[in-house]
């Protein structure tokens, strides 16, 4: 016969070993990440996916004028002082919108719209992890580097190749989408035509927009 103890012991064990576990997911629960869906791509299409997530150090940005140099500079401090608070290292949150101005521009897209999905997807989390795999900053599904990329889903923890994979691949969604912005964030979330996560993301980007 079992001691009623032991028994009782057992229980309690259980009970927060479960409350510790729920604690661990429930962060991870809440993001709209990961639900990006493989589809077969045209060879023309993963041949140009391919050659635009190449990686190359980020150049120094060039300006055509004064003007545009100040307000990048204007920029990029005034967007320090929003994302104090989520990256707390000076060197590292410099890097992040340096990297993260230039990967948006170099795909066409809004910084605002892109940093409004970065707060969405793993609210600025270097080393997030969906509870489906989804990786680092833009929760980049590990599938994507094998389609268009070397099949080492290590680099979507290095934050360029992050962002410039989910750069690439919301650009990519808005190509097939011609524009639409609201059935590219769909198909980013794998929620194509339901609206609360384009809603969110875009609530989201009002936070970032200068």
């Amino acid at each position: 016969m079992t001691d009623p103890v032991l028994q009782s012991n057992r229980r309690h064990f259980y009970k927060r070993s479960a409350s510790i576990a729920l604690l661990l997911v429930l962060p991870y629960s809440k993001s709209w990440a990961g639900r990006q869906l493989e589809e077969p791509l045209a060879d023309s299409v993963r041949s140009a996916m391919s050659a635009a997530i190449a990686y190359s150090a980020p150049p120094v940005p060039e300006f055509t004028n004064s003007l545009a140099r100040e307000k990048y500079i204007l920029w990029l401090s005034e967007m320090g002082l929003r994302l104090k608070a989520k990256i707390r290292d000076e060197t590292e949150r410099k890097e992040f919108l340096q990297t993260i101005w230039y990967e948006s521009k170099r795909a066409g897209l809004e910084v605002s719209l892109v940093l409004g999905l970065v707060q969405v997807e793993s609210n600025f989390r270097k080393y997030a992890v969906s509870v489906v795999g989804a990786r680092g900053y833009m929760q980049v599904m590990p599938f994507w580097t094998r389609v268009i990329g070397n099949s080492d889903a290590s680099v979507l923890f290095h934050m360029q190749a992050n962002l410039r994979f989910g750069c690439v691949i919301l650009r990519h969604y808005l190509d097939i989408e011609k524009g639409n912005l609201f059935y590219a964030l769909g198909r980013y979330n794998g929620s194509r035509g339901k609206s609360p996560y384009p809603d969110a993301v875009l609530g989201a980007q009002r936070k970032w927009e200068m």
